[in-house]
Formats: C-alpha cells, structure tokens, sequence
C-alpha cells in the first residue's frame, strides 16, 4: 500500500531534545508525503497519548518510549513506528503485529559504541582525577584541594565485554591498567582477544579500583548492582555507568556515596529519566552526572535521523522497509 500524495497522514518525530532532528538528514521526501511535526520538549506520561494521537508515523529516539500493547490501544491511527538503532527492548512486537503496526529501525553500525566508550572513559577519568571537583575548586579560589589516585597500574573491572567493553578494554591497556572482566555467557576467546582476565562477579567488584557497566539490561541483570554488590567495591573505588540505569540500585548507590563506603560513581543513565532536578544523586558532590548523551554524537544522530528518514519513505512508499529491529 503506498500512501504517496495522501495529505492526510501525519509523521511525528519525538525525542528531539537538542532540536537537531531537521538538520541531520534531509527530510524533504517525508514532506512531500505526509504532515510532518518536531517534538523538542520531553512527554510525561500522561501527556503521550493526547500529544501524539493524531499520528499515523511515529519516530522514536533509541527506548526513550515503551512501546506497550496498552499505548498501542490508545494510540488508534498508528501505523509505523520507528526507533533508532537496531535492538530494542522496550517494544511489544507480538503486540504490534497483532495490530498491523510496522516496526523500523535504523543502522547504528560501530559509531554509537565507539563514542559510548568515548564519553565512558571520559567520566571514569573525571572522576577518578577530580577533574570537575577541582575546575569547581578553582573558580572559588582554591588551588588544588588534594592529591587523586592515578589509573596507572590499577585495575579495572569491565562488567560486559562487548562491543563498547572491547573498546574500554583498549583504552585501559593504553593507560596501563589491569583488566577483568565478567558476564553471564562471557567466552574465554573473548577475555583473550581484548587482554582481559574472565573472573566472577564478586572478585571483579572486590578486585577493582574501576567498575565500569557495559552489560544488557534484563530482568535477570536489574540492580546487579545493589546494596551487596557495593558493599564488595572497595571504598576507594569508581563506579561508572554508561549501559543502563536499571543495572544500578540507585538507593543503595545514594547510600554509599553519601557514606563514604564509594569514593565516586559516574553515571550517564537513570532508572527514571530526565533525572529529576531534586533527585538525591544531584545533591552529591561524588556522584558525577551526564544526561544520557554517550551514544548521542553528530556523526551518530545523522546515521540515525537519515535511517529514520529512509524509513518512512519506504513505507509512505509501499516498499520494504530497510531495516526492523531485532529483540532483546
């Protein structure tokens, strides 16, 4: 079925936080389509339905939005949606198939792990060498406030050591650090290839001077990181998480920096997000916090709104459409 010259179908591109949507790919074949609308400002909850009702398209950013059987029923004129990159856990897909909606995605390729791993090792380094507490220090007029530990000749603990694991494994090699690395079905080939020695869980989180999540969220991984966990890390240890927020008991994260029992934690993801302004971490001066930007590059935005544009043209089209996401 192709949709070609019906003015009636309406596209919504949601998730444009920064407003770049417009700029990163060439979205004149969806106009010369369909309707075609930007959402800048984030949707709570109740305001998902009544803002995007009247959508036959809808054009998500990565799992910013579940897609649930029950959004699905109170969203009547869907027809397509479209989240960037290629996995995704967050859509009921038996669910959409029973209704007849289509399911797209986007390439994501090498580019969204790499700078992943890019700003991962940029927070661990912040952290571990006070970089932001001491820039802080310096614009109030204190000139070095104490001495940090270097990463040379300590240890790192690679929790999943996967695509965006490899590349941390790399650059810890580089800053001569010792690498470990655990995950439920990790192969010893892989620990060979990236120079990492396999251990269980505990010894790395009693063993490292760095804890850095790269591991997929499931229900079998939500807060393995949690009360017990920390108590294992050595109190002069650095948590770093740029995989998912529901990996991390946040409670139990709160209590140990405020403690003492956890010298830092640098985290780009949330169990609720945006982080609320009052959220206990933001009144922490050990807890270093980035707004979920790790994958979120030029060069991947414009893979990522291309792809998206690439899509609905397709289907607006009656063609096949490139790419559906996989899974899990």
């Amino acid at each position: 079925m192709s949709f070609e010259g019906d003015s009636g179908m309406k596209v919504a591109v949601i998730h444009d936080y920064l407003g770049v949507a417009e700029r990163m790919a060439d979205w004149s074949r969806v106009r010369a389509l369909a309707e075609l609308d930007f959402f800048t400002a984030p949707f709570d909850d109740d305001d998902v339905v009544a803002q995007l009702a009247g959508y036959d398209v809808i054009c998500a950013m990565r799992e910013r939005l579940p897609l649930t059987a029950a959004l699905m029923d109170r969203l009547p004129r869907l027809k397509m949606y479209v989240a960037t990159s290629e996995r995704n856990r967050v859509i009921d897909f038996d669910a959409a198939r029973e209704r007849g909606i289509e399911i797209a995605a986007t390439p994501s390729g090498g580019l969204a792990r790499a700078a992943t791993a890019e700003l991962a090792w940029g927070l661990l380094l912040a952290a571990s060498r006070g970089i932001v507490a001491e820039d802080r220090a310096v614009r109030d007029g204190t000139w070095q406030t104490m001495p940090f530990p270097s990463l040379y000749g300590r240890t790192i603990g690679i929790v999943g050591l996967g695509g965006v694991g490899r590349y941390i494994a790399r650059y810890a090699h580089a800053f001569g650090m010792s690498v470990l690395a655990w995950s439920p079905h990790l192969a010893e080939m892989a620990c060979v290839e990236a120079g990492a020695t396999k251990v269980e869980l505990d010894d790395l989180l009693q063993l490292s001077d760095v804890v850095t999540l790269h591991i997929v969220a499931s229900e079998s991984t939500r807060h393995l990181i949690d009360a017990r966990a920390l108590a294992l890390m050595k109190p002069t240890a650095v948590l770093v998480n740029t995989s998912r927020g529901a990996l991390v008991d946040e409670v139990a994260l709160v209590d140990a920096l405020r403690l003492g029992r956890l010298r830092a934690a640098a985290l780009d993801v949330f169990e609720r997000e945006p982080l609320h302004p009052d959220d206990p971490l933001t009144k922490l001066d050990n807890a270093l916090l980035s707004p979920h930007s790790a994958g979120f590059t030029e060069e991947t935005y414009q893979v990522w709104y291309q792809g998206t544009v690439d899509a609905v043209v397709a289907f607006l089209e009656g063609r096949e459409i490139p790419i559906r996401h996989l899974p899990g």
